[in-house]
């Protein structure tokens, strides 16, 4: 845009330099600017001027109503009447005429500036009232930021077009009182039915309610089918109810029952449930609806559920960006604070990461916990991360119904349109604490007592379709003791209800597969493939279109791929792409994402290829063949914590497909341990949530300090019980490969994590035949194939990396009586593999865990307890709260005291006195 696309409040003197612009070139400015000069010339041409000059001083008044059209336009938002509780904060300067440079007696004066709002030639004082109406009642918007001249363009035709407002017929009224009698009446109802039980009211801003309504109405007139909701617990209950149709008896049973009809241990509290339904709009057209169930981690859900609505897009609705939208409700808290909003934001228009556009709604309480707005956020609304992306924002009074519903109509629009996220701040306020059983007016007296003498937005309402004729008062108060009527009815209902039922989420997709189970685990999956497959998919991967340039040390790249099938050793990073290109060969989507993955942080994968001279990649496992399932693979932003987000989302979504996260370095997923900690590891055991979301995270000490070595297995292992995850570090390029199709081939749904080497990418030990991928399994435990059973004394089990330095130090001392068994799954726990490998070596005196993390870290205090009725024994590094040493010297020596150890001959004292040994 040229640099006087959009003028703030600068001299005139800026705003006579635009037209002069445009008398030498209209099409040097903006659109906006011509239409006003075209509508001008009739001005202009009532001044005497000699040829190519202009008296500049006849024409201030024009251009000072420019810049007041342009000061509304900017800063109209903060002076709107949208707080519904409070006096707002007073900013200068004001937007008063006097301002710019005008008086009252121009207020009656016609001006040819009123083109510029669509009006034609006006006076001033209509200028004035349309500019009022449109930017400064109950609706105020930030859009001038936006940097198309398109968006800006329609915004504002559609804004001032319409005055931001819309005139609705009685049976339209009546609809959307309708909905705030349920939304109401729901919340009165069980305050008064479950006194003291935490709810998370909705009550202040009830309006919510006809809001989403009038989402999904609009949305499937415009072509949408499905809406995926994420939001944390305030008005929870009420949603679940009044949008998705949830039976009001089921959630009055959630406050009073005593046990689950289903085998899920322990569930969880109501508003945080989530649930699915397929609705008919008041048009007949049917629309998908799933709440995702939601911790108190507020903003955890909303990457989750922008993964979801990608993979519906892909899998389902064939990239057509039109059919499927995420709704996310946030507080304002929430948005101003949690810093995953930022980086879910920053995925938005990413090719990896962007789902067409997101309906952001804030119920904006003006109060967090205790805490008021002046101490929850430095910026001046808590929408304003919506700049980052330049989204526009409206800010709506809650109290106005009319309002919210034009606005939200608007936002459906915008998005269909331009495919991009909108944010509607609905200014409202929290009747009650933070919950039901909190005293607000400790903290918060002066505005609760505000509230407290305030009507809440059903009986505001009810007021204005009186003065309107729509309904009486008295017609209005019969509809609302009918509803309550009914309510007390499926309370009743609700009695005759034994047992809680959690409902299954996605429950048609995840229909062929059972709850995970040991007994899954105990049944054998072949996952091997014909070698003549194998061959062709290798041919595939290591096939470059002759026609396209690549750099140089690509082919480089290819060749040595080429000659590892020759000399029948393969490496890591072709197991791992054989696993791809035959899983996308059987019909299962693979999708790889993270920071660096096309490459790998290692630069071991080369998934993709860029061409030389552009920007465009090839991206070889997309042709490996016919009619296959897609394969992608992303480099995301630099971000943990929304990316593993979106990816468990978008695993849920597309259970018949491989979905994988990559960390950077494995130590990097504490950043996103919310999403661990919440979803992955305990979503089975509190909302029957299935997931096969893989994880890769590159772990290994091979001295590059504390925060590149571990990707602290303890801490998955901690949180490993029911069968609820698998927690795997496999060895060997095969085994990866036969792990990697179990997991989509087993008849199950369960987070994998994947602890992948960094050194061992390239080790010239781990290497796997060709045959070794074309039969059997995963194997969840690696015997000593060297070792002679008779000689053995010690069973020393570990995993990874030290695998390959403790056998090569057995090889090159000559030790016999020590068998090396590589404990690949660690989690379920192989206890009938680990029980067969003792019974092969029956002169074994002392079984050993031996470990390169710290003793505290790592695998050992969970087999510790695990294994402890085997008389197991640990070694490791000394315990420690750093994950690592900074010195490679100091990592070395620490390595060499490991594995002398682990084959030391003594016992006894000096044994038991090393600092690397722990005894049980």
């Amino acid at each position: 845009m040229d640099k006087f696309s959009s003028v703030g409040n600068q001299e005139l003197e800026a705003v006579e330099d635009l037209y002069k612009s445009y008398l030498e070139d209209p099409e040097s400015i903006d659109k906006s600017w011509q239409h006003f000069f075209a509508g001008f010339e009739l001005a202009r041409k009532n001044y005497p001027e000699k040829p190519g000059t202009v008296r500049l001083e006849n024409i201030d008044k024009e251009f000072a109503i420019l810049n007041l059209i342009h000061g509304y336009r900017q800063r109209g938002h903060l002076f709107t009447k949208t707080n519904p509780v409070r006096a707002r904060r007073k900013y200068l300067p004001t937007l008063a005429i006097e301002n710019f440079g005008l008086g009252e007696k121009d207020l009656e004066t016609v001006f040819q500036a009123g083109n510029e709002i669509g009006m034609g030639p006006a006076k001033l004082k209509d200028i004035v009232a349309h500019l009022e109406d449109t930017y400064c009642r109950s609706v105020g918007v930030e859009y001038m930021y936006i940097r198309h001249p398109e968006v800006l363009q329609w915004l504002r035709e559609r804004m001032e077009g319409s005055r931001n407002s819309e005139e609705y017929t009685h049976e339209k009224r009546l609809h959307f009182f309708y909905h705030l009698k349920l939304a109401v009446g729901f919340e009165n109802f069980i305050h008064k039915k479950f006194v003291g039980q935490k709810r998370f009211s909705l009550e202040g801003a009830e309006a919510l309610i006809p809001a989403l309504d009038a989402i999904i109405e609009k949305g499937a007139e415009l072509g949408l089918e499905e809406f995926i909701i994420g939001m944390a617990h305030r008005g929870r209950l009420n949603v679940l109810a009044n949008i998705l149709e949830k039976p009001y008896q089921n959630i009055f049973k959630e406050f009073y029952g005593k046990e689950y009809e289903d085998d899920i241990s322990q569930g969880d509290v109501k508003y945080h449930l989530g649930y699915e339904n397929e609705v008919t709009t008041d048009f007949n057209k049917k629309v998908k609806l799933k709440l995702l169930p939601n911790p108190s981690h507020l903003e955890t859900v909303a990457p989750i559920a922008e993964g979801m609505v990608r993979s519906q897009i892909d899998s389902v609705y064939h990239g057509d960006y039109d059919k499927a939208a995420a709704i996310i409700i946030h507080g304002d808290a929430a948005i101003a604070a949690q810093g995953v909003v930022y980086e879910t934001i920053q995925m938005s228009q990413l090719p990896g990461y962007k789902t067409g556009g997101t309906i952001h709604l804030v119920i904006n309480n003006q109060v967090g916990f205790t805490t008021p707005y002046l101490e929850a956020r430095s910026s001046t609304y808590c929408t304003d991360v919506a700049k980052v992306t330049r989204s526009p924002v409206f800010h709506v009074n809650g109290d106005d119904v009319e309002a919210l519903i034009y606005t939200i109509k608007l936002a459906m629009e915008f998005r269909q349109k331009f495919h991009a996220d909108v944010f509607i701040d609905i200014l409202c306020y929290r009747k009650y604490g933070h919950n039901e059983g909190d005293e607000p007016r400790f903290t918060q007296p002066l505005l609760y007592k505000a509230i407290a003498k305030h009507k809440n937005p059903r009986d505001i309402y009810a007021d204005k379709l009186s003065e309107l004729g729509v309904m009486t008062l008295e017609d209005s108060r019969a509809r609302v003791k009918e509803f309550d009527q009914f309510l007390e009815g499926k309370y009743t209902e609700s009695e005759k209800i034994e047992k809680l039922k959690i409902r299954q989420f996605m429950v048609k997709p995840y229909e062929p597969y059972e709850m995970p189970s040991k007994a899954i685990f105990n049944e054998t999956i072949e996952t091997g493939v014909k070698k003549s497959v194998l061959l062709s998919v290798a041919e595939k991967i290591n096939e470059l279109p002759q026609d396209l340039p690549f750099f140089k040390k690509v082919d480089r790249i290819i060749s040595d791929r080429k000659m590892m099938i020759h000399d029948d050793r393969l490496d890591w990073a072709m197991g791992e792409l054989l696993a791809y290109g035959t899983l996308v060969t059987d019909g299962h989507p693979v999708r790889v994402s993270g920071q660096d993955s096309e490459r790998g942080t290692f630069a071991h994968r080369h998934a993709a290829f860029v061409i030389e001279g552009t920007e465009d990649k090839y991206y070889p496992l997309q042709h490996v063949a016919e009619n296959q399932a897609p394969f992608s693979v992303y480099n995301s932003l630099l971000s943990e914590y929304a990316v593993l987000g979106f990816e468990y989302g978008y695993s849920l979504a597309q259970p018949n497909g491989l979905t994988i996260w990559e960390a950077q370095f494995g130590d990097f997923h504490n950043v996103a341990q919310v999403i661990i900690d919440q979803y992955i590891t305990s979503a089975i055991e509190k909302w029957g949530l299935m997931n096969g979301l893989t994880l890769f995270l590159p772990h290994g000490y091979e001295g590059q300090g504390p925060e590149h070595s571990s990707a602290r297995i303890e801490r998955f292992l901690q949180q490993a019980a029911g069968n609820n995850i698998q927690v795997i570090v496999p060895s060997t390029p095969a085994n990866l490969f036969h792990l990697l199709r179990r997991q989509v081939k087993m008849n199950m749904r369960l987070p994998l994590v994947v602890f992948t080497p960094k050194s061992l990418l390239r080790h010239p030990m781990v290497t796997s035949k060709l045959e070794e991928f074309t039969k059997g399994g995963f194997q969840e435990i690696i015997d000593d194939h060297v070792a002679e059973p008779d000689l053995v004394e010690r069973v020393v089990l570990t995993t990874g990396r030290l695998y390959y330095d403790l056998a090569k130090y057995k090889v090159e001392h000559g030790i016999t009586d020590v068998a090396l068994v590589r404990m690949e799954q660690i989690y379920p726990i192989p206890h009938k593999a680990i029980n067969d490998i003792l019974k092969k070596y029956p002169k074994s005196e002392e079984l050993i865990w031996a470990q390169d993390e710290p003793e505290n870290m790592g695998a050992w205090p969970f087999l510790a307890r695990k294994l402890d009725c085997l008389g197991i024994k640990g070694i490791a590094r000394p315990e420690s709260a750093s994950p690592a040493v900074g010195l490679m010297e100091k990592h070395r020596q620490g390595l060499e005291k490991l594995i002398s150890s682990v084959f030391s001959k003594k016992r006894g004292d000096r044994l038991e006195d090393s600092s690397h040994f722990i005894r049980k």
